[in-house]
This record gives C-alpha cells, structure tokens and sequence, in this order.
C-alpha cells in the first residue's frame, strides 16, 4: 500500500516526501480518515453533503465498477460531468485503480468530445445525463469506446452511475502506482486550434497543495471552500479536489452555470471561507444589483486565476468585502497556480512573486534571459509541470524545454520584484515601435464606472500602422455613445502614456470566451480588422 505524502513546512520552499510508490487517490482519501476525519463533510453538492467515510466508500464500489467492466491499469476514461459528488467520485476511482481520467469541459460540443475520445482512446465515457442526449451520436463510432456511465437523472440503455456503485464492493486496494506514473490528464481549451491532452502524474497534485494551498492562499481543515471555477479545469481541480482534500477541509460543488445569483446563493447558504473564481465573475458580482454586504458572508480569502486581475475590480472586492483576493497566474501544463500576491503583500494590477518551488524567468524571442524591467516571454521551472501532450511530439517539445515550460505570456518584472501581465505573446501591441500591452489599456478602461468589461487588440490604420482597437461591454444602465466613446478614450490618455490609449472604441453586449472565460482574441482581432473605421463607422466609434 502506498504510504501517505508529507511535508516539512518549517522551511522554503517546503520540503515534499512522496514515495516512488504512491497513489494520488489512496493519498487524498486516507490522510483523512486515518486523521480521524471521516464523519467530517468532504463533500456538499446540490443534491446534499457527504462525509470522507462516504467518499472513501463511494471512491472505492467506483474503482471496483470499473475493474469490473475490464478496465486495466493506464487505460483512459473521459469524465464529461457536472460538479457533483459523482465528478470526485469518478477521477478519483479511476486513479485509485491505476486507470487514467481525463476532465472534459461539460460546455465542449459533441465534435469535441468525439476529438477527445478519439484522440486518448477512452475506454469509458461518463457523462452527466443533462448532456448525454448531445453525445448519442458519437455511440457506435468510436471503436475504442466499449462502456457509457450516466451520472444522475435517466440513463436510457446505459448504466446509472447509482446502479455501478450499488452493485460494485465498498473495499478496494489501490493500485500498485508510482509518484511518476500517469494520473490524469486535462485537456487544453483548444481556442486556437485542436485541444491538447495535457498529462499529470500522481505527485503533482499533492505538490500543489503544499506548494500552493497551505502556504500561500493558506487553506487548513476548518475551511469551507467554493470555487465557483469548475472541477474539469485545473484551476478549479486544484480548488476542489486537491486542495481541500489535501488539508482535510471542506468544498462546496455547484452544477449550475456561474453566475452572479448562483454564486452568491452558495455564499450565503453554505457561508465559505475561501472563494475561487475569475476576474470576470468578480466584476460580473460587483455590478450585480444582488451583491451581499460584507456581514452577510464569512469570507476570510478569495483567490483570482485564469486572467489577469484588473487593478479597480480588485480594489473595488476588497473595499466592498475586506477581503483581498489573491491573483496569480497557473496553467494547465503546470497544473496549478505558480506565480502570486501574497496575504498581506498583496498589490492589484500585478501577479505577485513566484511561489516557493518554482522558479520563473523572462527570456527574449531567441530565449535569453532579459533584465529585470524588460519585456518578454515568462518560462516556469517546478516539479508539477507536465510531462507531456498526449500525440503531440512537436507541442511538447516546443513547450517542454527541459525543466523549464514555455507559458506563451509577456511578463515583466518590476523592481520591487512583482511581475506584470503583458499580454499573451500574440497578443502584444507595438505602437509607434514601443509596446502596449493590452492588459493595461483593459485595466484603465475598466476603472471607469461605466465599464463592465474590455478586450484591446491591434488594428491597423489607414496608413497600416497598428494601433489599439477597444470592444467595451457597459455596465447595466449605461448606453453607447459617441460621447462616452471619446470620455472613454480621455480616460486611459489620463493614466496611460499617451500613445497607449484605444484609437477606436466599440461598444458589444458581451465579449466572446472559450469555456473556460478566457476571452477569445483571435475572434475580436479578426473583426476588428474588418471593421469598417475612418471612413464608413459602424456601431464603432473612431478618433
């Protein structure tokens, strides 16, 4: 039996022990009950709560289900599932029996999933039945497909992920896995272009809740967590699989869509005291007429990720809450957050420092390390880097440069040591040969009042010089235009360097986003480049 991880946290970065044979699962489960915790609430979901004896329980008749149905070690399964208790249930079952779960975002099409299940070769798909119906046609046409699991409601001719817990038995003895095996694998958003399987090892998780979870955002047993992020991302994995699992607290699970009534209908109800989302969600709850006062809540943190954190929506939470919200940047290929602001050190409008046990650099285009203050791609170094994406020699070896990891995002770091998001590295504006980075046009636009919501990208002009083009989502209340347009415009040239400020605002209901609530840019530099400006103005208006 694998023994259980642990950590000396007297020192920094933490000292991790984790054996070469060790199981993630049996790690996360067991920790708990042998701490004397399995009558505590692991679990509340919509349907209701459930204790870590039950999630133990739960977790093993799953991995017996599948051993069962003839499933051997490091074969894949695709869990495309609500967050319910069925979603840990599931990854959690297949890691314990050495078989590899793969998280599909619930919001992907049924040519995505049919892209995924091909591409890993899953054995099993488990599905929630609210989208079983978009999946029918794909039943029959994969060859390596062999067995259909259908959490809650009906499951028609499939199994009820009810009917395998019930038949299967409560024990089960965790598979023989070491801390380098394949655990589980994420799949990237896939915006531009086919998604990638991204492959994690058993370690990593629980590296994360050490390097991360304790230390920085400061998590501990007596915490309830909600993390309005969803499990099938890594962000919101780490949120509320790994972490609160790891420290032995408790985590709340929302099926519904995030939005401003739904989140904060679990804030009041179930009173977290630590909340996770994106900066979207934060600006789309701070203009909500709904928004709670301080003393109806018992928030005691609040982390960001995902996007950068624009400085006045920061503000804004933690004047309203007195609550900090920590931003900082992870990835799906470094499995959780790696850069940081700290409790009490925290500074909006940056990303904070490296968290202890990574360590990041700023390299030019040909990959050398650039002095601090200047611009570049930012590049990651720790131990729960992937290990590779699945079919995809050259990506990985573009990405995976020995122990350092491309992230694809321009940096800069200042020189009280916090580091600034730039822009994606496609994303970077050069005006008049100085760069802009979108993120901080975004940021200025956003202080203002009316502002929601901004994208800049680059858009040439008349005499094919590139300049920022703005698309601006107002807040409830507040209509487009022409006067706004230029109020807007005077408002960035007061905070920004001149040359910095949108040439041309459009006002749009919403900005597109992948699944995950990234902003999709290639969509607006593509329309902006359409757009019709100087000489014939849409719904745009132009300087």
């Amino acid at each position: 039996m694998p023994k259980l991880s642990s950590a000396d946290h007297s020192v920094s970065p933490p000292i991790i022990d984790i054996p070469r044979e060790y199981n993630a699962a049996h790690d996360l489960i067991e920790r708990n009950l042998q701490a004397g915790r399995g009558s505590k609430v692991a679990y509340i979901d919509d349907s209701g709560s459930y204790t870590y004896n039950d999630l133990s329980e739960r977790v093993n008749r799953f991995a017996n289900a599948l051993v069962g149905m003839g499933l051997q070690m490091e074969q894949r399964i695709l869990l495309c599932l609500h967050d319910t208790i069925d979603f840990p249930t599931a990854f959690l079952g297949a890691v314990k029996s050495g078989i590899v779960p793969i998280a599909a975002n619930t919001l992907l099409t049924a040519a995505d999933i049919e892209y995924m299940l091909s591409d890993s070769r899953a054995r099993a798909l488990v599905v929630s039945a609210p989208l079983l119906a978009a999946f029918k046609s794909l039943f029959g046409k994969l060859p390596f497909l062999k067995h259909v699991i259908v959490s809650g409601g009906d499951a028609g001719e499939h199994l009820s992920m009810s009917a395998a817990l019930a038949k299967a038995p409560p024990r089960f003895e965790a598979a023989p896995t070491t801390a380098d095996d394949i655990c589980f694998w994420l799949y990237s958003s896939g915006s531009t272009g086919a998604p990638k399987g991204t492959v994690h090892i058993h370690s990593s998780m629980m590296q994360t809740v050490e390097l991360y979870a304790r230390p920085i955002a400061g998590i501990n047993e007596n915490d309830v967590i909600f993390s309005a992020s969803k499990l099938p991302f890594a962000y919101g994995l780490g949120n509320s699989l790994s972490f609160p699992l790891g420290v032995g607290a408790t985590a709340v699970l929302m099926a519904e869509r995030p939005t401003p009534a739904a989140m904060f209908a679990r804030l009041r109800k179930y009173q977290p005291t630590i909340f996770c989302t994106i900066p979207t969600a934060y600006a789309a709850m701070l203009a909500s007429p709904e928004l709670p006062r301080p003393d109806e809540l018992r928030l005691r943190r609040c982390t960001s990720a995902g996007e950068p954190l624009p400085e006045d929506i920061g503000r804004r939470w933690s004047a309203h809450f007195g609550v900090d919200i920590l931003d900082g940047i992870g990835s799906t290929e470094m499995l959780h957050i790696f850069l940081s602001n700290r409790p009490g050190e925290v500074k909006y409008g940056t990303t904070g420092k490296p968290v202890p046990g990574y360590e990041v650099r700023i390299v030019d285009d040909e990959g050398r390390p650039l002095k601090q203050g200047e611009t570049g791609e930012l590049q990651i170094r720790g131990t729960t880097s992937a290990i590779l994406y699945w079919n995809n020699r050259e990506r990985t070896r573009n990405t995976f440069q020995g122990p350092w990891t491309r992230s694809g995002d321009k940096y800069t770091q200042r020189d009280d040591g916090y580091y600034i998001y730039e822009g994606r590295s496609d994303d970077m504006l050069k005006v008049s040969g100085l760069y802009v980075s979108p993120a901080e046009v975004e940021s200025a636009l956003i202080s203002h009042d009316t502002v929601l919501e901004a994208a800049v990208v680059a858009k040439e002009d008349e005499e094919k010089l590139i300049k920022p083009y703005a698309y601006v989502v107002l807040k409830p209340g507040h209509s487009p235009s022409p006067k706004l347009a230029d109020e807007l415009k005077q408002h960035v040239k007061a905070r920004l360097a001149p040359y910095k400020y949108p040439r041309w605002i459009e006002f749009i209901g919403e900005l597109p986003k992948t699944p995950t609530g990234k902003i999709q840019r290639f969509k607006l530099r593509t329309a902006a480049q359409s757009a019709k400006t100087a000489s014939e103005p849409r719904s745009a208006t132009t300087q």
